[in-house]
């Protein structure tokens, strides 16, 4: 059938064009019924974010298992590179084996002023072997490859001045060093220089002598970290026949202000006098009777230091 409209055009009648839009809607409703529309995905549960302690420094590690233990730290000093870089790394190895709770390790410098003779030319034979501050970072990390003892760097500002305070901190941390001791460097004095403020990763040592004034043993001792380092005499190292006899009196005036350990240094070469300054604090330090060993003994520095170390390290545990 057709319908006309007045141009000729066929006109469907209102019939025709519901049934039209029946069959539209019907068509319409059957496509989405034939559309799958996913589901909303599930979302896990939020966990609570537990922060992971940072691994305890190995000089803290070293003391609170001695603590738990009821010994006393032997630390032993060698100038890093001396005789040589391959010797030097057999030394701090063998003193680690013998027992050796920490190392102290000095940066070759060529003007040592806090030290002795027997350190000065120490220093002197590293730095003519090629020692440098970079290489001696160097022989930290051939010696983290196989020990974990803790190393503290013994040394001056100059050097670590020039190779960049910040950048010598993270480096010396990254090789794997523990601590610094910067002998020219009073705490109240870097608090003065930005530039100086900046060092991380390292613990700081502190140095106070029997001559430090009591007013003064608050601000070294509370400011100090990892350990104190109590000298027995005043001088420079290597300079004193014995320890002095009053190391007790000046260890409790310095214990007085801080829960840090304190380790007593200067004079001691014989098992005797390790035991008996032991006895006063919480560890000995022995250093330029160490290294006279290797000035003596370059051809076996490492067998030398061990067979002299031994005696003393015992004694220092026999409490």
């Amino acid at each position: 059938m057709k319908w006309l409209m007045g141009g000729g055009d066929p006109v469907p009648p209102v019939e025709a064009i519901a049934e039209l839009v029946k069959n539209r809607n019907d068509a319409m409703s059957s496509a989405k019924s034939s559309v799958r529309i996913p589901a909303t995905p599930t979302l896990p549960r939020r966990t609570s974010m537990r922060k992971v302690p940072l691994p305890m420094n190995r000089i803290d590690a070293a003391f609170e298992q001695l603590r738990s233990e009821g010994k006393k730290a032997f630390v032993a000093y060698v100038a890093a590179g001396d005789p040589s870089f391959d010797e030097s790394l057999k030394v701090i190895q063998g003193l680690a084996d013998a027992g050796a709770d920490i190392i102290e390790l000095g940066l070759p410098f060529s003007d040592p002023l806090a030290d002795g003779i027997v350190n000065q030319m120490a220093a002197e034979r590293a730095l003519k072997a090629g020692m440098s501050t970079p290489r001696s970072l160097d022989l930290i990390r051939e010696f983290r490859k196989t020990h974990e003892t803790p190393i503290v760097l013994f040394t001056y500002l100059n050097p670590i001045f020039t190779y960049g305070f910040e950048k010598f901190h993270a480096d010396a941390a990254a090789a794997g060093a523990d601590g610094i001791l910067l002998l020219d460097l009073p705490p109240d004095e870097a608090r003065q220089n930005a530039d100086l403020a900046k060092g991380e990763g390292l613990k700081h040592i502190r140095l106070i002598a029997p001559t430090t004034p009591d007013a003064r043993v608050p601000l070294l001792a509370g400011d100090a970290e990892g350990f104190i380092y109590a000298l027995s005499r005043t001088g420079v190292t290597g300079g004193h026949g014995a320890p002095s006899e009053d190391i007790a009196t000046q260890v409790a005036r310095i214990a007085a202000h801080t829960k840090t350990p304190i380790c007593v240094g200067f004079g001691i070469t014989t098992p005797e006098q390790a035991k008996m300054v032991a006895q006063a604090g919480d560890g000995i330090i022995v250093g330029s009777a160490i290294v006279k060993q290797i000035e003596l003994h370059p051809e076996r520095a490492a067998e030398a230091v061990v067979e002299f170390t031994t005696p003393l390290i015992e004694a220092t545990k026999s409490l």
